[in-house]
């Protein structure tokens, strides 16, 4: 630009910042480290807060539906989760704003890590196996995130979009061949509940819609490319 001297001068740099993650996202992503870390330090262990299909019939610790998502088998598991909450986390979180919004976040995250969890001891009510990750919280923000790409006004894309189709069926598929394979860089020995990720990105996938809408106010939402955010 000119100034009014003649003399040129440059525009100053502007403020906006390259990575605007919501601080609900980023707390989400933050928390499975340092759970992770003061996990030895529970009470009876880890095992006591993992979830375990065959209670679901015998009765005993219900409540590690919930409280086995913020276990971890390792720091591998950990860095993967954080990275998948970090990647589609930010738009999801983006279309309940406030502090009312954030709430509606962290219960939506929750509520698709029990959906994972209870989806996968359904279908294995004999196993007397120990589960434990945010893997199926982690998929629920995907299927809720593939929902909102590049979509305007608030209104997540319809459950028979092309796209949506398209990105399910290609996530699905991995999910379900990573799993029987039973292959995970850096997680030898580890059995996965591909399952799990399954019922967690279905809940997500449905439920972004009325979910957001009791959260999201009068607040629209617009979700412009951001490093942030997941692309197709």
């Amino acid at each position: 630009m000119w100034g009014l001297s003649g003399e040129p001068q440059l525009a100053e740099p502007s403020s906006e910042r390259i990575f605007n993650a919501p601080a609900v996202a980023l707390l989400v992503v933050a928390s499975m480290p340092l759970l992770y870390i003061g996990q030895d330090l529970l009470p009876y262990g880890e095992a006591r807060f993992a979830f375990r299909p065959a209670s679901l019939v015998e009765g005993g610790w219900w409540p590690g539906l919930l409280t086995a998502m913020f276990l971890h088998a390792g720091w591998t598991h950990v860095a993967m989760n954080a990275a998948g909450a970090l990647a589609f986390g930010p738009p999801v979180a983006r279309l309940m704003p406030g502090p009312v919004g954030g709430i509606g976040f962290l219960l939506f995250y929750m509520a698709c890590g029990v959906a994972g969890a209870l989806g996968y001891g359904l279908l294995h009510l004999d196993s007397q196996g120990l589960a434990v990750g945010a893997s199926g919280a982690v998929f629920g923000l995907t299927g809720a995130a593939i929902r909102l790409l590049g979509v305007r006004g608030g209104r997540p894309r319809a459950l028979t979009d092309h796209r949506v189709l398209r990105i399910s069926l290609i996530l699905m598929g991995v999910n379900a061949a990573t799993g029987l394979i039973g292959f995970a860089p850096g997680m030898e020995g580890v059995s996965i509940a591909w399952e799990a990720h399954a019922f967690g990105y279905l809940f997500g996938l449905v439920m972004i819609g009325p979910w957001s809408r009791m959260f999201r106010g009068r607040t629209g939402f617009d979700s412009p490319p951001d490093p942030g955010d997941p692309v197709p």
